[in-house]
């Protein structure tokens, strides 16, 4: 009998280990968010979201860059930050 409890306890050892690891594995892929960036660019503002190189878009005025990127704050449930000409934060919207 003592063997069968040992054992039953092993597998559900097991089977916790493995529901630990798939969990963190999932984790993993949500680690990116999509906030969204309102940058200064070279010819007026742009869109950027969090963690990119790249630009999602280009506008001449700041008001048309941060429609943008609330709408896709909005689509993603994601945040919108607001950078001034210099580079520092001047606002963040939450879509939450």
């Amino acid at each position: 009998m003592p063997k069968s409890n040992t054992s039953r306890s092993w597998i559900d050892i097991l089977i916790e280990l493995v529901e630990v690891f798939f969990k963190s594995a999932g984790q993993r892929k949500r680690g990116r968010s999509w906030h969204q960036h309102v940058v200064p660019h070279e010819y007026g503002w742009a869109v950027r979201r969090e963690g990119n190189k790249r630009i999602t878009s280009k506008h001449r005025r700041q008001d048309t860059a941060i429609n943008k990127a609330k709408r896709l704050a909005r689509k993603y449930k994601a945040d919108v930050i607001i950078h001034r000409q210099d580079g520092t934060i001047r606002d963040r919207i939450n879509y939450d």
